[in-house]
């Protein structure tokens, strides 16, 4: 199996929402590509120009609610970053960033950690870890968030994904399937349909996306499980966390399909949280 990580220390990362040590540029395995580059072209500066699988956050941030125009908040994996004069949050803005933190990256032979210290004068401050570690099938990614402040931590953290399993478009030959029976009420456009655990597509998506929310998973950690397959090539992908479920998306492009899991971190003035995503790799 063969992976490549980006080299953020090129500036190839800065959107302010993503925690770009998460980011993985390739994945081959058995012959098959797994991620890749889905977009044409590439804008450090823009929210969305990242393969996956890559996390970020929807909530606003650590300390957003309470800074005037002008002040910090923080967004973990990426520093302290400067409040705009706005009504509300936009996730889509890239925002100023005023302090990006000390990063320490070490590596061996089949694993690479990213470590994020984060002090602040507002009452935040954190140790976050992350390591991606290669198994013989697949990888895993463990977690670890330490918090060194006087404030309560309390974020989402969600996973874009962005598979793109043998550079196949999105279409009929995919098949998403789940552990639960799912539904949605979001409009499916007549490319998409339900049937019990699955997610299947009905035609091509061309020139348009399509964006559902998922519901019906419970909060036990045995639904926080996703499985894609390219049933044209054979290669597939299951990824579970050992967290439950706090939301669930599915988002898709022509070159991209996006089963975004979503968790809710809580982590008191001194404690630390843990956890770990897990891919395992397949050929049918």
């Amino acid at each position: 199996m063969k992976v490549y990580l980006p080299d953020p220390e090129k500036g190839l990362y800065r959107a302010t929402r993503f925690d770009w040590s998460g980011v993985i540029g390739s994945v081959k395995y058995k012959g098959h590509e797994y991620f890749g580059y889905w977009k044409e072209t590439h804008d450090p500066m823009f929210h969305e120009d990242l393969t996956g699988p890559v996390e970020g956050y929807i909530e606003p941030g650590l300390g957003y609610a309470d800074a005037e125009p002008g002040g910090k908040f923080i967004r973990i994996g990426v520093g302290i970053i400067e409040k705009g004069d706005e009504p509300e949050y936009n996730w889509r803005k890239t925002y100023n960033i005023l302090d990006h933190g000390k990063w320490t990256i070490d590596n061996g032979k089949d694993w690479i950690t990213f470590t994020h210290e984060i002090n602040s004068d507002f009452g935040y401050g954190y140790i976050y870890q992350k390591t991606i570690q290669l198994k013989s099938n697949g990888f895993f990614i463990e977690h670890k968030l330490k918090n060194t402040g006087q404030k309560t931590i309390e974020t989402d953290q969600f996973n874009h994904n962005f598979f793109m399993i043998d550079a196949e478009k999105s279409g009929p030959a995919f098949n998403i399937s789940f552990p639960f029976t799912i539904s949605t009420e979001d409009d499916l456009k007549g490319y998409l349909e339900i049937k019990d655990k699955n997610l299947y597509f009905i035609k091509e998506l061309k020139d348009t996306s399509v964006f559902l929310e998922l519901s019906r998973y419970s909060g036990e950690v045995m639904d926080h499980q996703v499985t894609v397959i390219n049933r044209k090539s054979g290669a597939g992908v299951t990824f579970t966390v050992d967290k439950p479920l706090s939301r669930l998306v599915f988002w898709a492009c022509e070159t991209t399909l996006s089963p975004e899991n979503s968790i809710w971190i809580s982590v008191g003035s001194g404690e630390e949280e843990n956890w770990i995503s897990d891919y395992t790799l397949f050929v049918k």
